[in-house]
């Protein structure tokens, strides 16, 4: 977009160097042999074929455009009190020129939201790492909103028969188990999908396997090597009983008063006889806690777990978002009040355990979200016929 995009739009979406967007901070990368401007007008070319209109393809380009100056938009602390200022909103004015917002609600949105206290709402001034967090969660939620409407689109252009239910082929690309020095959320995360792909891949690979030596009649007691990995499992979801670890995070994220530590030391309280949990060893005193994935033993840090799996979108910029006169973006924002659903909880189905039903206005974390995503994939992946690419990282 930057090296493709003519005068005209360069100007309609406001864009500027490279240079200028704290989020390339790597620059211009350029690959031999491809052109970035080609590559840009075969794309524009591709929306074309896909009979995808004009003012759709806009609308995409204006939002990705707003995610780089989201990047761009800078805030700092007040001299005598922890709230955030933004000195210079020309980066916001650009942000609601493309996503047809007003900039005074947006900034105050972003400076002090309107938060539900009980059963009123009350302005609540953000500090200036609470701010840089919403703007680049906001720019997350964008993007991937963005995404997801790409690729629905897509699938609705080549879907000539129109049927429920038609076969299709999918392509599940993951990495696989991360074990880094020391660990985050976003590993747990990672490692907890793995976990549930590679207990599929066990069961699906030996069950076949089991079954033809058993057709060839070879003695054979059988073997279930899907079950060595439901601890593991059961460790990171359970919902109770004792309740696993996404769980007891979620738990520590309705306390006003919890901390990072006071979440660690309740999973110690209620996991910590796990036969796939371990306590760090005292001198080594960096990691929080240790869990012992099917691929082999991580440490886990759990600092800023609590903000992690609260990914605050700031529930005032999504309703602008939904209001927004820009029909792109009121469309991508369009089932907002289903997230921020403010007098039930939200996203949550009528079925959802009673306990939280009673807590009003409350949102879904991101833990919890992933998991049902997490789910829903399994799902689709036990009805359909997988087949497994095992590749091997030369390093």
């Amino acid at each position: 977009m930057l090296s493709g995009a003519g005068d005209k739009l360069r100007a309609d979406l406001c864009l500027e160097d490279y240079s200028k967007y704290r989020f390339l901070s790597n620059g211009k990368v350029t690959i031999p042999g491809q052109q970035d401007k080609d590559l840009f007008n075969e794309t524009m070319d591709a929306f074309n074929i896909m009979s995808i209109p004009e003012e759709e393809t806009i609308g995409l380009l204006k939002v990705v455009s707003a995610v780089l100056q989201l990047g761009n938009m800078t805030f700092k602390k007040e001299r005598n009190s922890d709230q955030a200022s933004m000195p210079d909103d020309t980066a916001a004015q650009k942000v609601c020129h493309l996503l047809g917002i007003n900039v005074t609600d947006f900034t105050r949105a972003i400076l002090s939201p309107r938060i539900k206290v009980g059963r009123d709402f009350v302005q609540k001034a953000q500090t200036q790492e609470q701010a840089e967090f919403a703007v680049e969660a906001l720019a997350k939620a964008s993007y991937e909103r963005m995404f997801r409407w790409l690729v629905f689109r897509i699938n609705r252009a080549l879907d000539k028969t129109k049927r429920q239910g038609a076969s299709f082929i999918g392509i599940l690309d993951i990495a696989g188990f991360e074990i880094f020095e020391l660990n985050s959320f976003e590993q747990l995360c990672i490692n907890y999908t793995n976990e549930k792909l590679q207990q599929l891949f066990n069961h699906t690979m030996f069950i076949l396997e089991q079954e033809e030596y058993q057709r060839e009649g070879i003695e054979w007691s059988f073997i279930d090597f899907g079950l060595d990995l439901q601890p593991c499992i059961d460790l990171i979801e359970k919902p109770a009983g004792p309740p696993g670890i996404l769980a007891l995070l979620d738990e520590e994220c309705w306390f006003p008063k919890a901390t990072d530590k006071s979440f660690v030391e309740k999973v110690a309280q209620e996991q910590g006889s796990h036969p796939k949990f371990q306590k760090p060893k005292k001198l080594k005193d960096d990691a929080d806690f240790c869990i012992i994935h099917y691929a082999g033993k991580v440490d886990y840090k759990a600092t800023e777990w609590l903000m992690k799996n609260m990914d605050p979108l700031n529930e005032s910029v999504a309703t602008l978002l939904n209001q927004s006169t820009d029909k792109f973006t009121s469309d991508l924002w369009k089932d907002v009040d289903r997230i921020v659903g403010l007098d039930k909880v939200a996203g949550m189905s009528d079925s959802a355990h009673g306990a939280f039903k009673t807590r009003k206005g409350m949102f879904r974390t991101v833990g919890q979200l992933y998991k049902e995503q997490l789910g829903n994939l399994m799902t689709t992946l036990r009805n359909t016929n997988p087949n497994f690419v095992r590749c091997i990282i030369p390093n």
